[in-house]
């Protein structure tokens, strides 16, 4: 009997593109460092624990997010960066798919933290197994904060 064509669940083509993001703890970080240049970040900070399983922090001083951006910036195929396809030809930025955090929080616990110069607090979101949480405000300086924790514990 040949096998039949079915469409994969959300969860399972989540894992497949957490595969092609998470090939290690490094590539994690060198998501995240990509998009702390592209937000302007001056200053990085990383940290790990455990080779970065059990933890990886990176906090930057760019421009941060609005609170209302936090849920969209864990979500599949949301950029600031690519509006139309003739964009693709001109794009001059490092992370531009939309594509590292949703996927690395699809195999992990990912909490998001972040503030703009102009908003009176910073707020936060987090999200485990890709099911997100809803935002909270959060005390924080001026840029973004990322933690993942627990990375693959879902497979």
């Amino acid at each position: 009997m040949l096998p039949r064509l079915k469409q994969l669940t959300s969860a399972v083509a989540d894992q497949i593109a957490a595969g092609e993001v998470v090939e290690r703890p490094a590539s994690i970080v060198k998501e995240l460092v990509e998009n702390s240049l592209d937000a302007g970040a001056r200053n990085i900070d990383v940290r790990t624990e455990e080779g970065g399983i059990a933890l990886t922090w990176v906090r930057d001083d760019g421009h941060g997010m609005v609170a209302e951006d936090l849920p969209l910036a864990v979500s599949r195929h949301a950029t600031s960066k690519i509006h139309h396809a003739q964009d693709l030809l001109q794009v001059a930025s490092l992370g531009f798919r939309g594509e590292a955090l949703a996927s690395v929080a699809s195999v992990a616990k990912l909490t998001l933290s972040s503030a703009t110069a102009e908003a009176s607090q910073g707020a936060q979101i987090t999200v485990v197994g890709g099911e997100g949480g809803d935002i909270s405000p959060a005390a924080h300086p001026v840029g973004t904060t990322v933690g993942v924790q627990v990375l693959l514990f879902n497979f």
